[in-house]
């Protein structure tokens, strides 16, 4: 079973920083990718970020410039500091990883319980 705890949501003002931390733990036999996603309130949930195991990092141009993604292998953890925050980027912010049980069965999504982020004055 694979679990992600994710940790640093909260309330900030507009122009503030953050930074979400992410650990995955369990069984795995490799964790391929991992990202995060946000969902504000009656939207879809969408991309904010990605970074694949070798570093290779993606964003939605909404939050580029502003966010960085990063992954510590040794602790099997993403980090997205995320500052110049603004209203808009207030969402529940979910993990993602992108993981492979065993290696021969083709990689699954798993995620995270969410946190959340205000962004107010």
């Amino acid at each position: 079973q694979v679990q992600l705890v994710e940790s640093g949501g909260g309330l900030v003002q507009p122009g503030g920083s953050l930074r979400l931390s992410c650990a995955a733990s369990g069984s795995m036999f490799s964790n391929d990718a991992m990202g995060w996603y946000r969902q504000a309130p009656g939207k879809q949930r969408e991309l904010a970020a990605t970074i694949t195991r070798s570093g290779f990092s993606n964003y939605a141009d909404s939050v580029k410039g502003r966010f960085t993604i990063s992954w510590d292998n040794a602790k099997n953890t993403v980090y997205l500091q995320m500052n110049s925050l603004k209203p808009e980027d207030t969402a529940v912010y979910y993990c993602n990883a992108r993981v492979r049980i065993t290696w021969n069965r083709a990689p699954d999504d798993y995620w995270g319980q969410g946190t959340q982020v205000t962004v107010s004055s």
